[in-house]
């Protein structure tokens, strides 16, 4: 999951970076084109394409996602819709094309390796050292401007402008962006004539009046966030030109005397340094002998012709109208194409490509309740299992969501516009499947499995035992597990002689004495039919199992009873937080996947113990919560490497910093069950073996 997320940022990123740099090309192409209007046009130019970098195209896309569209627009893929999908596709892809789904079907596959999780931080730590790098300098740089206006005297000039003269040898300049002061070096009136001091406090009082400090703050937080892309620099460099060069235009417009005021900054160049922070507009700042030639020339201002005026207002249009319109669009095809509510009704077929390269046949029946909420069945065409009932299905803006909480089956996919096929991939057991389902119509639906006859249970003083029984050895790699009844059938896939073992006879690991190797490597595939009708219980099932296993693999056994560590299972103070069983039919069901999620249906505490002991824990649980009855919950937690070590399986390595884990098993089972697992003493039972074979032939 974890690299799931670090690929989604990544590629957001990499994609706001590149939209960000194509706008500032853009930008850069129509101040060339008024390069001989006015400065103050091209610098919020340049100030629109900086404030990009804090604005993603997405965050417009979102806003024209809410806006409201006309439904009958929409209708048949319209040529404008088309249009304005083509244009907009590389605003709402993931960067590179994608990559999200690869990374969330190659995520969960066997043979992929563990995610990389330090190579995030690694290169947030290279991030935040450059951040922290740009605003110490820039800090430095604040808290020097400070201290000298602390030792300031105050002046007040015309236009009731406040000032400071300051001992510092530094240019003039304007401090502040709520409430800016005009800052000059104490000297300055000896240095310059009045005609030339005037014309600099002019330049200053241009920079108050546009508010310059502001704007180059807000540009200093893009050079903070994005220091490590070369363009905002050159856009930093840009937005001062531009800003020296407009107030140059203003004093140039207001006071008629070019030779003093180029007198008057080539003298500030000569006796004071430039200041140590953009943010504080001075008089210095670009490329002088440019500027000079500029002001000497006099050169006249063009105005906006109606030409020009035209192709701001176009570049306008396009900056923002192409992404809110994409928002719109997309928003009104997620309403409006056939993916409505209703439409989802019917059956859907597909076929899952399974790693071992077989083809599964899946069938996904979807329906309307008496209520008008939508249910749903999944039914699998080529495996004798039972159907998957949906407990959570929903339909919203083309997007299916199928949820199955037993056995832990979910289904994410997207209706295709014609309303026929719907894109998505399923998850089971922590493996991820691409699944694309077709709308069949009654000649094409593919005929579903009958459901299995209603068994009445077995009479509860029988002894079943074993009528006929098939046992095959399992498929190598296979990772699917399987213990329960189907119809009248027992039915045991990929399973060893050592959890039949601790099924039938209610034990863990440490209680089998005397087991051999192959007895816990080799995994078998069962199916047996009792020689009693009627649907046994979980005790007349262990029974069915126990004389399974005398049979066909000669076992002989016998008890005794060993003091050694276990755990005991107790009611929390606050009381158990399960839900009681509606569930009438007295046969506990149990589902795991992915490691750390189990699904508990229609069982007792006793059976809870058993799946605790047998194949999760190292240790024996004994227990003692009194609680009567059968009860349904879904306990999800973080496996450490104790565990699971009964099944032959190792948990997933797990981010420490993962903030939305799950916690450890014992804190799950306090927090989610109101139990708690207590590490004691008991006097356990244990069992001894004294033959054992491998099966007997079918």
């Amino acid at each position: 999951m974890q690299s799931f997320i670090w690929g989604s940022w990544a590629g957001s990123l990499l994609r706001h970076l590149w939209q960000s740099t194509v706008f500032a090309g853009g930008v850069w192409v129509l101040t060339l084109a008024l390069r001989r209007n006015a400065a103050r046009v091209r610098y919020r130019l340049w100030m629109a394409a900086s404030l990009k970098f804090l604005l993603p195209f997405s965050l417009l896309i979102a806003v024209g996602g809410r806006l409201p569209w006309p439904v009958h627009l929409d209708r048949g893929r319209p040529g404008v819709a088309a249009v304005v999908d083509g244009v907009t596709q590389p605003l709402m892809e993931a960067w590179p094309p994608n990559a999200a789904a690869s990374l969330a079907i190659a995520g969960d596959s066997a043979a992929t390796p563990a995610p990389t999780h330090w190579l995030p931080l690694v290169v947030l730590g290279v991030w935040a050292a450059g951040a922290l790098l740009v605003l110490g300098r820039w800090s430095l740089g604040w808290m020097r401007l400070c201290a000298a206006m602390r030792r300031g005297e105050p002046l007040m000039l015309a236009e009731r402008t406040r000032a400071l003269l300051i001992a510092e040898n530094v240019e003039p300049g304007v401090f502040g962006i709520v409430h800016p002061v005009l800052v000059l070096p104490r000297g300055i009136m000896d240095r310059l004539t009045g005609e030339q001091l005037d014309a600099i406090v002019a330049h200053e009082l241009s920079h108050m009046r546009r508010r310059d400090n502001l704007t180059a703050a807000l540009h200093m937080t893009v050079e903070a966030l994005f220091w490590f892309h070369p363009l905002v620099w050159w856009l930093g460099a840009r937005l001062v030109e531009e800003r020296e060069r407009a107030c140059d235009e203003a004093v140039l417009e207001a006071t008629r005397a070019p030779w003093a005021y180029a007198e008057g900054i080539l003298n500030v160049c000569k006796f004071y340094v430039e200041a140590p922070l953009s943010c504080v507009s001075g008089v210095t700042g670009s490329e002088l002998k440019q500027r000079i030639g500029r002001i000497l020339s006099d050169q006249r201002v063009r105005r906006l012709d109606l030409r020009r005026k035209a192709l701001l207002a176009a570049a306008c249009v396009l900056a923002l109208g192409v992404p809110v319109t994409a928002g719109v669009v997309h928003a009104a095809q997620g309403q409006t194409h056939p993916a409505q509510e209703q439409g989802i009704e019917g059956t859907w077929q597909g076929t899952v490509h399974t790693p071992d390269g077989r083809d599964l046949r899946m069938v996904l029946k979807i329906e309307h309740n008496a209520k008008g909420a939508l249910t749903g069945t999944l039914y699998g065409v080529d495996r004798n299992t039972p159907p998957m009932s949906g407990s959570l299905v929903t339909f919203t803006q083309g997007n299916l969501r199928f949820v199955s909480d037993f056995p832990g089956f979910t289904y994410q996919g997207k209706i295709s516009a014609d309303g026929n096929s719907i894109v998505g991939t399923s998850t089971q057991m922590g493996r991820s499947q691409p699944l694309v389902f077709e709308r069949a119509t009654p000649e094409t639906e593919w005929p579903t499995p009958p459901p299995p006859p209603s068994i009445p249970p077995m009479a509860p003083n029988a002894v079943p035992g074993v009528e006929v029984a098939t046992i095959k050895p399992s498929e190598p790699g296979a990772r699917r597990f399987m213990f329960g009844m189907q119809g009248d059938l027992l039915v045991v896939e990929n399973l060893s002689l050592n959890d039949l073992l601790k099924f039938a006879y209610q034990l863990q690991n440490r209680e089998i004495v005397g087991s051999q190797g192959w007895m816990e490597t080799d995994r078998w595939d069962i199916e047996a039919k009792p020689d009693t009708p009627g649907m046994p219980d979980p005790g007349q099932v262990r029974e069915i199992v126990q004389k399974l296993l005398a049979e066909r693999f000669a076992l002989k056994v016998h008890e005794e009873r060993r003091e050694m560590a276990a755990y005991v299972l107790v009611v929390g103070k606050d009381g158990p937080k399960m839900t009681k069983s509606a569930d009438a039919s007295g046969l506990g069901g149990f589902a795991m996947g992915p490691l750390g999620v189990l699904r508990v249906r229609d069982a007792t505490m006793d059976d809870f113990v058993h799946v605790l002991q047998g194949d999760i824990l190292d240790r024996p649980v004994v227990n003692q919560t009194a609680l009567a009855g059968r009860w349904d919950f879904v306990l999800k937690w973080t496996p450490d490497d104790t565990q699971f070590a009964g099944m032959g399986m190792k948990p997933p390595p797990s981010a420490e910093d993962d903030a939305s884990a799950s916690p450890p098993l014992f804190t799950a089972i306090q927090q989610q069950l109101g139990l708690r697992l207590e590490p004691r003493k008991a006097d356990v039972p244990v069992l001894v073996i004294d033959h054992v074979e491998r099966p007997s032939p079918n």
